[in-house]
């Protein structure tokens, strides 16, 4: 009979860890992936406010809603000819989305975010012309306090490496299907500074 009772025991124990287990890895709440559609209906504007654009990767990682500043020399925007720097009472953010693998439990979708954005777009002649943006990693934060603390300290090291930049190395003519209001879709080429590093990439991206 305690052999039985036991038995139970350990069934129950070993049922609370797994939903444990469940609860806190394998569990799947992340947010859904961003699209340009989801970007553009997080903006709010005011009949007052300068033309407002967004943009954000074909894979869905990142989301931005930049605004115009006004031009150096009339103050007042000129299309979206100037300069654009990102909004920061939008939901702005950069981030991650990668797919978690936890040894003999399973998968999950991370999702990391940061809303630490600086950096500006230069439009010229209808075309993007300068790109500089830079995101603070330090205000990374996912559903996990202990995936975040291994970003700080290990992986990318976002303690001794508190940026990430992305600077633009060939300029982007600009179709008419922007003036016209329609998506418009290209690949944005630069160098990616990460983790002390710096690389050339091929950023795929949308924008309205």
């Amino acid at each position: 009979m305690s052999k039985l009772v036991m038995g139970g025991l350990a069934a129950v124990v070993i049922a609370v860890v797994a939903v444990g287990g469940w609860y806190f890895f394998i569990r799947d709440d992340a947010p859904p992936p961003v699209d340009l559609e989801s970007a553009l209906s997080s903006i709010t504007t005011t009949p007052s406010s300068p033309t407002t654009a967004s943009g954000t990767t074909a894979s869905g990682t990142t989301a931005a809603a930049p605004t115009t500043a006004p031009n150096q020399t009339t103050g007042q925007a000129t299309g979206v000819n100037g300069t654009w720097v990102p909004d920061t009472t939008q939901q702005t953010f950069l981030g991650y989305r990668v797919q978690e693998e936890l040894v003999r439990i399973g998968a999950t979708t991370a999702v990391g975010r940061t809303s630490g954005i600086t950096g500006s777009v230069t439009i010229a002649n209808n075309s993007v012309t300068a790109t500089t943006i830079t995101a603070d990693l330090t205000k990374l934060a996912s559903d996990s306090s202990q995936r975040d603390g291994q970003l700080r300290n290990q992986a990318i090291e976002t303690s001794k490496f508190p940026n990430a930049t992305f600077v633009l190395s060939d300029a982007i003519p600009l179709t008419d299907a922007l003036a016209n209001g329609e998506a418009f879709s290209t690949t944005l080429k630069g160098k990616l500074t990460l983790h002390g590093v710096t690389k050339d990439v091929s950023i795929p991206i949308e924008a309205k």
